[in-house]
């Protein structure tokens, strides 16, 4: 199919985004190339003796200041910030990119956590959070827990 063909197909795109004048085909493809960057973060769940163990894919981030993990009522919330910059040269060209992202995972856990024995490690891109299951205890409804590096 040839270029022109590929832009009348794309003005037929409904709310007129084929008008614009990046609507090609290498926009499109751009568009899903990184679909990692698209993705909510992979997790891991289960029990391990008397606690509930939680691992979080999240590569290429800087625990200290890129991840945050919340207790908000029954439900433990991981954010991560990522961001990330490439350069490449070739003779005379030079080719620059940055991209950047925010993922979030919330993960349902037991009514009565004890939020003051969650820990939480870090290590090779792997978030390991740990809390014993509960022990008929309430919380004040949020906590942040703190991240150590493994």
């Amino acid at each position: 199919m040839t270029e022109t063909k590929s832009l009348d197909r794309l003005r037929e795109l409904p709310m007129g985004l084929g008008d614009f004048p990046w609507a090609s085909r290498r926009w499109f493809d751009d568009l899903f190339r990184d679909s990692a960057w698209h993705q909510m973060i992979k997790i891991e769940e289960f029990t391990q003796g008397d606690s509930l163990v939680i691992r979080a894919e999240i590569p290429g981030v800087d625990p200290d200041k890129d991840i945050q993990i919340e207790v908000v009522e029954d439900t433990l919330v991981i954010s991560a910030e990522k961001a990330e910059t490439h350069e490449e040269e070739s003779g005379e060209m030079r080719r620059s990119e940055f991209r950047y992202g925010s993922l979030t995972r919330s993960v349902p856990i037991p009514r009565g956590v004890d939020e003051s024995k969650i820990s939480a490690t870090y290590k090779d891109g792997v978030l390991e959070v740990r809390m014993v299951t509960p022990t008929g205890m309430k919380g004040d409804g949020s906590h942040r827990v703190a991240i150590k590096r493994a």
